[in-house]
């Protein structure tokens, strides 16, 4: 390696760990020496979690394919049958490079270069991206892995976190802080939501994409910068209790999804309205009396603001607007279901409006060709009447009538 870049890295190393950035005012790297009963966390061990995110991967592939795809078709979710868009050279072209969602300008420009007419090409996109639109068994098996790692992550939480004293007590979370020693339980469950947030991450391209994608994006990272550096700055007790809260909602908002794909509507109603609660109470006021208000005031009880408390309260402050901008979505969905008795389909997804449009003109189509039947049958009893049509033309049925043939 050029030495010159080599001491550009090295420089860049030890600017990024200066105990300044990381540790309270007075406090250096020597006082977090580790010793052979007490063990601190280290930033390497965060490499651990690309494997076993991997692993993850790997595991919800096996299980969507050998569990959650069979449970599908055997609770009757059944995927839609949509038309597929006719091959068309330039119109995928225009559809790959330029735009999947073409105005009305480029619409018309489209018509006139392939000499078709204007609804035809419109059709012609909706169908193509209907195409490229998941399929319900797909979201099924989706929701059912979430389902399963959440309900799992959050018991898991409560089990490692039950007789720990800054679950009961939150000015705990300061005591002796930041000569905390890492206990393994704390350790594995850091891990197993770290790699399940990396695990996401990797299949961010192939998953249910919807409305809010990018702030699912912003959420991911927000999430998983926040675990890494509550890990690298030993905010483990903090930490342990934003994600005991976070999987606590979630762990409804799966099942809800479940039973809205099984098109179960009282059950999916009532989980609706229970995932409801339990996100507003848990996002909206233990989030931030819990998590918010502990770093940003009880932590001044045991240290003076550094660099990591300003950054840390930074990354919970997007988390919590995250939060707000979700519960917005609720609130309304939950007012449309009081007016209207029943749950209002995932304002986050964008399938339902184009498959509408698909459905109105397959119901013109249909009205198109019975018309156009009702007056090939009118027309054809009036020649009838007329006996001007040939009689090898008719077949006598069993029951008396005449068909065409």
């Amino acid at each position: 390696m050029n030495p010159d870049i080599s001491r550009m890295a090295r420089s860049l190393y030890e600017w990024l760990w200066q105990h300044e950035f990381w540790l309270p005012p007075g406090i250096t790297w020597q006082d977090m020496q580790e010793s052979e009963d007490v063990h601190y966390p280290q930033p390497r061990d965060l490499l651990i979690s690309i494997p076993f995110a991997l692993i993850l991967v790997v595991i919800r592939c096996a299980f969507e394919r050998a569990i959650a795809l069979p449970l599908s078709s055997k609770l009757g979710v059944r995927d839609k049958q949509r038309p597929k868009a006719q091959p068309h050279p330039m119109l995928e072209t225009f559809y790959s490079t330029c735009c999947k969602n073409p105005g009305e300008g480029e619409l018309i420009s489209l018509a006139k270069q392939c000499d078709l007419p204007v609804r035809k090409v419109e059709r012609w996109f909706r169908r193509r991206r209907n195409t490229d639109r998941p399929s319900l068994s797909k979201k099924f098996c989706e929701a059912c892995w979430r389902f399963t790692f959440y309900i799992t992550s959050f018991f898991t939480g409560l089990a490692v976190l039950y007789d720990k004293p800054w679950l009961w007590d939150h000015r705990e979370c300061w005591t002796g802080y930041p000569q905390q020693p890492l206990q393994s339980s704390l350790f594995w469950y850091y891990l197993l939501e770290l790699s399940f947030y990396w695990s996401l991450v990797f299949t961010l391209p192939f998953d249910v994409k919807r409305k809010d994608f990018k702030e699912q994006i912003v959420h991911h990272a927000a999430t998983i910068f926040l675990i890494s550096f509550s890990y690298c700055a030993n905010y483990i007790r903090i930490g342990t209790l934003v994600m005991v809260i976070h999987d606590a909602s979630d762990c409804f908002l799966e099942p809800t999804k479940i039973f809205n794909y099984m098109k179960w509507k009282k059950t999916c109603d009532s989980l609706f309205m229970i995932f409801s609660a339990v996100f507003l109470i848990s996002r909206l006021v233990i989030f931030p009396y819990t998590v918010l208000y502990n770093t940003y005031y009880y932590s001044m009880e045991i240290f003076q603001p550094f660099f990591g408390y300003y950054f840390m309260n930074a990354l919970l402050i997007i988390l919590q607007l995250l939060h707000v901008f979700w519960s917005c979505l609720i609130i309304h969905m939950v007012y449309k279901f009081i007016l209207q008795g029943t749950m209002e389909k995932d304002m986050r997804s964008d399938t339902e409006e184009s498959d509408k449009d698909e459905e109105r003109d397959q119901i013109r189509e249909k009205e198109k060709n019975g018309i156009t039947y009702f007056s090939n049958v009118t027309s054809n009893n009036y020649i009838q009447r007329n006996g001007s049509e040939p009689l090898s033309n008719r077949t006598h049925l069993t029951n008396g009538h005449v068909k065409e043939r």
